[in-house]
């Protein structure tokens, strides 16, 4: 007997087959789409291994344990469905919860009846099953400098085709993207986009962890399927024991639905506000001035600061931000830890900068590293080992930096005090938290798996985040490792700020500002605007265009500025402060495609209902046009600059044709309602 589940969100509907077997999600598509049809291929909704039950395969699909798996009931409680299957020869029991936002959220829940044990080294957040991967995967490379580089590839090209007669048996390829260690962006992001090639149907996903993960694409003699997990002990040296008293959950995971890419990073937009927790403060999104970027570099000191902060103040700057260095006799890099000012920067102390950027009405912020102690701080000495991750007993040291373990409750009282002490003496209002060593696999304390130790430290991050702000509700805080190596919806979901870069180049930008909506929301995306005095008018103008269609995060010498260079630059706040007013309603789109990394023209929108706004970006010298295929709209208009210049624009039967007159690369920002 074959029962079929339908469960139903706002935006989707989702279809379960529930029968003798394991269960088995077949269906996911638009809450508007008519039901029924569905091919079942197979796959089970949950994959999961332990040792002494192994499957020969290094993917994680086709699990003996997950075949085994049995329906045992489900449940629904208001936004909340949970289908819970066990396994009758160990006592697994598995549970899956969906959780109704704009789009789907899910995740695993592990225990063991009775009093056996289980040692888990995979277990999936959620599997789905496809009726084909006859489909296209976009997915999205990130490093240091050169973040969302975003690519298509035909997963046929990497699955080899002979699931048919008269072959007899499955090819155990898959399609694989994996992150690593505590930079859960530093090479990959954990979102992806499945575009079928036959019909009008998208398929989208991000997994929210702020450490390792893993997601595949794979086929089995019935179809394909997406399996999403967090760290497993394949990729990531994890496994976990599960009895009746100690339960393991999986990390969640995001999935949703469109007919294209555009429509997909659309859904995947809302779901993320969906997700977010916001407090009262988050609806300031002031224009923050840090002192970093093509500026300070780390070095600041009394004497560099005070004109600096007259000058973010008289362009308009809502927050200024003291980065890296305040504290440091010297080299900052291996004297973290502490988090005292340093004498010798400040002369007269902190306090005397700190009060010029309250006098003219700016809140003040400062760079902070919280989770690594300098081998060279006086810190290092004073905490116990129990404070640091370690391995084999000896503390993780990583680039003359120990990594704290925010389990532990010295390493937590530690960063306590010293977060409560700078808010409580100096009024901050702003932190940007940093990240700029990794942890490998992780920390074998207390006798867990290295990957169990990372995961269990990387939850207590996100907790020890949480506590900050209920005893601060009025603190903003800004996610950054090294840039973007940790732009996770884990991280995400309850910070304000994210750092989509630590690129020099406004060229370079460009793309990377273009791309950052496929991975966090414009409202979050932190674009670093440094124009450079003495540059041309166009290379000014470029560097500012790269932080309005987001959040224009602020740098570069404004004190040394001429008069017309700051007008500009108060020009562009204003076309920015318009940008913030629709923000949070804007979902974005890419006329020309997802930006590759050297292409000469990028485009992005970022659209609503009643207004738009089109950025674009020319970066190769000389005339040149290019066509945009979007709808015909009642009004369009320079944003920013509000003088084209050498530019010009029109409507015909294609779309908008863009023109750029100017001899040298060059941006706009056009307004569309």
């Amino acid at each position: 007997m074959t029962d079929l589940l339908h469960w139903s969100t706002p935006d989707l509907a989702l279809t379960f087959v529930l029968d003798d077997g394991p269960v088995r999600l077949v269906a996911v598509r638009e809450a508007s789409q008519p039901r029924g049809g569905e091919p079942d291929p197979g796959q089970p909704l949950v994959e999961v291994a332990a040792v002494g039950h192994g499957h020969s395969s290094n993917r994680h699909a086709g699990t003996l344990l997950g075949q085994r798996l049995r329906y045992a009931g489900h449940h629904e409680t208001g936004t909340t469905l949970r289908i819970v299957q066990e396994e009758p020869t160990t006592g697994l029991r598995v549970t899956s919860v969906f959780e109704a936002r704009a789009g789907v959220r899910a995740w695993t829940e592990a225990s063991i009846i009775g009093p056996g044990s289980l040692e888990l080294t995979s277990l999936s957040s959620l599997v789905v099953g496809l009726a084909s991967v006859d489909a296209e995967l976009y997915s999205a490379a990130n490093s240091w400098m050169a973040e969302n580089r975003w690519s298509k590839r035909v997963v046929r090209d990497v699955l080899a085709d002979i699931v048919h007669d008269p072959h007899h048996h499955v090819a155990k390829s898959r399609d694989a993207v994996t992150g690593m260690n505590s930079w859960s962006t530093g090479e990959r992001l954990p979102v992806g986009v499945l575009v079928d090639r036959s019909t009008p149907y998208a398929l989208g996903w991000q997994i929210e962890h702020n450490g390792p993960w893993h997601y595949e694409l794979g086929e089995t003699r019935h179809g394909g399927y997406l399996l999403l997990s967090g760290p497993t002990d394949l990729e990531h040296q994890w496994s976990v024991e599960v009895t009746a008293d100690k339960p393991f959950t999986t990390v969640p995971v995001s999935l949703v639905v469109g007919t294209d890419v555009d429509s997909v990073f659309a859904a995947l937009t809302r779901q993320r506000r969906a997700i977010r927790t916001r407090r009262p403060i988050d609806d300031r999104m002031p224009v923050v001035f840090n002192d970093y970027m093509n500026t300070l570099l780390g070095d600041p000191t009394t004497e560099k600061l005070l004109p600096l902060i007259d000058a973010a103040a008289e362009v308009g700057a809502d927050y200024f931000c003291i980065d890296a260095g305040w504290y440091a006799e010297g080299v900052w890099w291996n004297t973290v830890g502490e988090w005292q000012p340093s004498a010798t920067r400040f002369p007269n102390g902190l306090a005397e900068v700190i009060d010029r950027i309250h006098h003219h009405g700016m809140v003040p912020g400062l760079w902070l590293e919280p989770e690594v102690v300098g081998v060279r701080s006086p810190i290092a000495d004073e905490l116990p080992d129990d404070a640091f991750l370690t391995r084999h007993g000896r503390r993780v040291a990583e680039n003359d930096r120990y990594l704290l373990d925010l389990r532990s409750p010295a390493a937590r009282k530690h960063l306590d005090t010293t977060v409560d002490r700078l808010v409580d003496e100096f009024g901050i209002g702003f932190f940007k938290f940093d990240n700029n060593s990794v942890t490998g696999p992780g920390t074998d304390k207390n006798g867990t798996s290295l990957g169990q130790g990372l995961l269990e430290h990387n939850r207590a991050l996100l907790s020890w985040l949480d506590g900050i702000q209920e005893r601060h509700p009025d603190l903003l805080i800004e996610n950054c490792a090294s840039g973007a190596m940790r732009m996770d919806y884990a991280m995400l979901s309850r910070l304000h700020l994210q750092s989509t870069s630590d690129q020099e180049h406004p060229l370079l930008y460009a793309s990377i500002t273009a791309a950052a909506p496929a991975a966090v929301l414009p409202e979050q995306a932190g674009h670093w605007a440094y124009p450079i005095t003495g540059t041309t008018r166009e290379e000014f103008i470029f560097a500012l265009v790269n932080g309005i269609p987001g959040r224009l995060y602020l740098s570069g010498h404004l004190n040394r500025m001429t008069p017309a260079e700051l007008e500009l630059i108060r020009s562009a706040l204003s076309a920015h402060r318009e940008v913030l007013e629709d923000l949070e309603t804007l979902v974005p789109a890419w006329p020309l495609g997802l930006p590759a990394w050297t292409d000469e023209w990028i485009a992005l929108s970022l659209t609503g209902a009643k207004v738009s706004y089109l950025a674009l970006w020319h970066r190769a010298p000389g005339p040149s046009t290019i066509t945009l295929p979007i709808p015909r709209s009642q009004k369009i208009a320079p944003h920013f600059p509000t003088d084209l210049g050498d530019w010009t624009y029109a409507w015909t039967d294609d779309g908008l044709v863009v023109t750029a007159n100017t001899p040298e690369p060059a941006a706009r920002v056009l307004r569309l309602q």
